[in-house]
């Protein structure tokens, strides 16, 4: 009867194929569990649940605050990334699994207790959480996160501090639909968008954003933005480094950094004067050019119009064989030729491509959804409200949806790394994710355990995670809790 009733429907081109449905027991989440033993392992559900705050009335709840935790950054590291999903895989096995503070299989029987959880939190429940992570304190604590967490991952600490340590700005477009609270339409990027501020560092983590409005420049608030990080980085570091775009640099900017005796290598936008510098020496290497790439540096002292006196600025020519005429640009930097010679200067500037490479794989991977926007709430449990809702701050929720995919991007990379081949090329994490996280797999139930089963062809790159993880330190207590400077 069962097998009957479980029948979708008859296939016309093989009658002997036939296609059933079962209730629960199969699933295409099966890496929801891997993210959650990883997570759970370098502790950053520990770090999530002792940071953040949950401002409820505990007597009302029915999913604790560190289930919802896990739900939000589970999903969005398994590719759905609108709050509307979580209602799709309400009943999904390991989905239920992943999430739950509960053991054994209690996650995935039926309630018995009013306020026990059963399946997945609802949209709405999912909504209530991102308004209470929109609080400036919760926000505050979710880059505080991002910071302890990347630290503890990466073995840095003020007791052992290593020689130097290099930290990645950008500003970058986050797309949206309708009409968000601080989105305008940006005349460069041709899109209405946010235009946040993100920082990151060499070892591959996010360290945190700003959500900016659409259409702001480049370089508004970056300042005050990057000094906590770079004080932050320089307990952990004898010497910090920044790098960043053409957008970035100014004088009160570059000032500041020199002030704080920051390091920093910068893009420079060309103009008349440097390009009138840079022709003659274009033009000698153009004159004996060699069949092969070659990169050419040259030091020239400049002073923009701007500046309050004279830099180190670092002419690069690029000599490739099938072009014409040299291609060239222009750094700026305060470290000397003995802190850093102009080719090891231009070695460490493009290793920026591959965070800027990384950026644009991060939001195409996680989709970033960015579209809290003031609602009023028409339902509450099924129910009229008796009372008008207070509304939220949409931008500041917008702002906690951002630092929340970071943190996801951050447990992903932290998976990646597990997974990789000793000198293979790292995966992304789209890459990461097709290989790894959707692993289908059944559940199964006895009377003593809970037993995921996966498909052979995931076992490789699953037990190359499981090795790593058994020789990791047991995870006792939670990282260590760094506060992030901020600025006055």
């Amino acid at each position: 009867m069962g097998e009957v009733q479980g029948t979708l429907f008859p296939l016309e081109f093989n009658r002997s194929l036939k296609l059933r449905s079962t209730p629960e027991s199969l699933t295409a989440e099966g890496g929801a569990v891997l993210l959650r033993e990883v997570g759970e392992r370098l502790g950053l559900w520990k770090l999530l649940e002792k940071g953040l705050s949950d401002p409820r009335d505990q007597d009302l709840i029915t999913h604790p605050f560190g289930e919802l935790l896990r739900t939000a950054v589970l999903l969005a590291a398994q590719g759905w990334s609108r709050q509307s999903d979580v209602d799709f895989l309400r009943r999904d096995p390991a989905f239920r699994l992943a999430v739950s503070k509960r053991r054994g299989e209690s996650p995935l029987k039926i309630r018995r207790h009013g306020r026990e959880p059963e399946g997945l939190a609802s949209q709405a429940t999912l909504s209530r959480l991102m308004a209470a992570l929109g609080q400036l304190a919760n926000r505050t604590a979710l880059l505080q996160v991002l910071c302890s967490w990347a630290a503890h991952r990466a073995g840095l600490s003020s007791s052992r501090p290593q020689d130097e340590v290099t930290l990645d700005l950008d500003s970058l477009p986050i797309e949206v639909h309708g009409h968000q609270p601080g989105s305008t339409h940006n005349g460069h990027y041709h899109c209405r968008c946010f235009h946040p501020l993100v920082v990151s560092w060499e070892f591959g983590d996010f360290l945190g954003g700003k959500l900016r409005e659409g259409n702001v420049h480049t370089s508004t608030d970056a300042v005050d933005f990057i000094l906590p990080y770079l004080d932050w980085a320089r307990a952990l570091a004898r010497r910090v480094w920044l790098r960043m775009d053409a957008g970035f640099p100014s004088e009160p900017f570059l000032n500041k950094l020199e002030k704080g005796r920051f390091l920093y290598v910068a893009r420079l936008s060309s103009n008349a004067r440097l390009e009138r510098m840079a022709w003659p020496h274009v033009d000698r290497i153009a004159d004996t050019a060699e069949p092969e790439d070659r990169t050419h540096t040259v030091e020239l002292f400049y002073q923009a119009r701007s500046w309050s006196r004279p830099r180190r600025v670092v002419l690069v020519i690029e000599e490739r064989p099938l072009e014409l005429l040299p291609h060239y640009f222009f750094l700026v930097t305060n470290a000397t030729e003995e802190e850093e010679d102009s080719l090891d200067l231009v070695q460490r500037y493009r290793q920026r491509g591959a965070t800027e490479k990384d950026y644009g794989e991060w939001t195409n991977a996680l989709e970033v959804a960015l579209s809290s926007t003031n609602r009023p709430k028409e339902t509450y449990r099924g129910e009229r409200p008796r009372e008008r809702t207070v509304p939220v701050d949409s931008f500041a929720v917008n702002e906690a949806a951002l630092l929340l995919s970071m943190v996801a991007a951050n447990l992903m990379h932290a998976g990646r790394l597990l997974a990789q081949h000793p000198n293979a090329q790292l995966w992304g994490r789209e890459t990461f994710r097709r290989l790894v996280l959707k692993a289908p797999g059944r559940v199964a139930r006895s009377s003593r355990y809970v037993t995921l089963w996966i498909q052979e062809r995931w076992a490789p790159h699953w037990s190359r995670i499981g090795g790593v993880l058994q020789h990791l330190p047991s995870a006792r207590g939670s990282p260590s809790f760094q506060a992030l400077p901020l600025p006055a």
